[in-house]
């Protein structure tokens, strides 16, 4: 395991998880059937949300236990060191570029809850909402991500999902992401790019010893375990390129590569 605590910077991490908001849980189920369009960031980043009807999915409240989620727990401060290196990263890239970075907050939920993009639910995994500045995460998803979809997990892997959606935030500031519609070309270059962006996180942090020797690879496995051709092969049988959102396994485990190896912003360009 990483060790998180050489972080001291914390991001600004709201805890959702024991709230009843009365949206229902959709759990594996409905993550293979948005998938293709939804998963990470979605079709069009951002548009995402716009695929689920939420009024459609308003469930009476669940029964779970909520006390759990009383106070600052563990995952919650390991989610805040993930964000908060990411801080301090792309603060200090915004200054060498002449911009200011504009901090994001991240949601922690179970469910479903309310988002600028009109709601977020775990069938659109983890994602960032332009309008609110926000990524909203749901950590059940990393359970799917290992069983279903045969990531090896790891706290690593989870950062670099985080650092993903960071990385969206990241393109909405600079206006890589303006609200026009997207093919899937323009879909895939964008989350190539957030791929990349992720590596150059993973850059800043690999001499300050966090990382245990070979662990970056948790992360290298989780970019290939998202590729279009790896998750429509498990869920449909057989690959569509043509209809590919997010690139290939090979295409996303090179994009994080570049930004690892080289730590240059402008290599991230596809």
């Amino acid at each position: 395991m990483a060790d998180w605590d050489k972080i001291t910077r914390r991001g600004n991490v709201e805890d959702r998880r024991g709230l009843r908001n009365g949206l229902a849980s959709f759990g594996i189920t409905g993550v293979l059937l948005v998938m293709g369009a939804t998963y990470l960031m979605g079709g069009n980043p951002l548009d995402v949300l716009t695929q689920i009807d939420i009024e459609q999915v308003l469930t009476p409240a669940t029964n779970e236990d909520t006390s759990q989620f009383a106070g600052i727990d563990s995952y919650e401060q390991f989610v805040s060191s993930v964000l908060g290196s990411t801080n301090d990263y792309w603060n200090k890239t915004f200054l060498e570029l002449g911009n200011t970075y504009t901090e994001p907050t991240l949601v922690l939920f179970r469910g479903g809850t309310n988002s600028g993009c009109s709601g977020a639910t775990s069938a659109s995994g983890p994602h960032y909402c332009p309008a609110d500045l926000t990524i909203y995460l749901d950590e059940t998803f990393f359970d799917e991500l290992t069983t279903q979809l045969g990531a090896s997990g790891g706290d690593v892997a989870e950062a670099y999902v985080i650092a993903h959606e960071v990385g969206h935030h990241v393109q909405n500031l600079l206006g890589t992401i303006d609200g026009t519609r997207l093919t899937n070309s323009d879909s895939v270059e964008i989350e190539l790019q957030a791929d990349c962006y992720a590596g150059l996180w993973a850059h800043s942090l690999r001499d300050q010893g966090i990382f245990e020797p070979n662990e970056i690879a948790e992360a290298m496995n989780a970019a290939e375990s998202v590729g279009d051709d790896s998750i429509q092969q498990k869920t449909q049988g057989e690959v569509h390129p043509e209809s590919w959102t997010h690139g290939s396994s090979a295409d996303r485990l090179n994009a994080f590569t570049i930004g690892y190896e080289t730590g240059d912003i402008k290599k991230c360009t596809f």
